[in-house]
């Protein structure tokens, strides 16, 4: 936002991995989780990123997305089969060997009854050398990070256990605070005064919501800023707005 001090900013993109997405057999469920948890944290999450399995377009994404954000964040490709090839394109990418690291060993072989660590399993212990594990209480099989990638796993449950396990670890900004203004009209009634009072405001973010409820519409109007006394202005503002156009 303008004015805004970069030090107040922390930014950051996710990558989702997987056929399995993209074919639509698995409805994504972490996008909306990792968006409201960052924000929470005072994270910008920037941009969303869906690829398939494939090591071209995995290398490609974390490469341009790394160069570009604080923080990437990965979900999917980092099971016991052939085809979970994140950990091997993670390693490609940062160009450093992929091995069985003895920390994730040290971790899993004790959850599996004795002959029951097979080497499919295994493989969820291979991790890019120099990167640090991500604790999953779920399952066991540690996700991992190296610079400023972090690789989860798909599954919803164990990714939010490990984005708990990191979340501590990670630089946050100011915070994003927000207000909501009701307007009982359609959204195109009050856009124009929307789009001005934005103008005035270049340090806020302000987005209108349409509702259809019994034929009726009515938009919802949110305004965000890290600024307290900017965005209250701004709020002041979109009441008042509201207010002439109802009457």
């Amino acid at each position: 936002m303008t004015g805004q001090r970069a030090d107040d900013v922390v930014t950051a993109a996710f990558l989702v991995i997987g056929d399995e997405i993209l074919s639509g057999r698995t409805k994504d469920k972490n996008i909306g989780f990792l968006a409201d948890y960052l924000t929470a944290l005072g994270i910008d999450l920037k941009e969303v990123r869906i690829v398939p399995d494939e090591k071209p377009e995995i290398i490609g994404a974390v490469n341009a997305l790394r160069a570009r954000y604080d923080y990437v964040f990965t979900s999917g490709g980092i099971g016991p089969t052939h085809d979970d090839i994140t950990a091997e394109s993670i390693a490609d990418a940062f160009g450093v060997a992929l091995n069985l690291d003895p920390r994730a060993v040290a971790i899993m072989e004790p959850h599996y009854p004795p002959g029951q660590f097979t080497p499919a399993r295994q493989r969820m212990a291979r991790i890019p050398e120099g990167a640090d594990l991500i604790e999953n209480k779920v399952s066991k099989a540690p996700g991992f990070r190296i610079e400023n990638v972090h690789v989860m796993a798909g599954v919803p449950s164990i990714m939010q256990a490990m984005m708990d396990a990191l979340a501590p670890s990670l630089k946050t900004g100011k915070k994003m605070l927000s207000e909501t203004v009701a307007a009982d009209m359609p959204e195109s009634r009050i856009a124009e005064r929307l789009a001005a009072i934005q103008d005035a405001h270049p340090q806020t973010l302000i987005g209108s919501y349409p509702r259809a409820t019994d034929g009726k519409f009515t938009t919802q109007i949110v305004i965000r800023s890290r600024d307290e006394a900017i965005l209250m202005a701004a709020v002041r503002d979109v009441a008042e707005a509201v207010a002439d156009l109802s009457g």
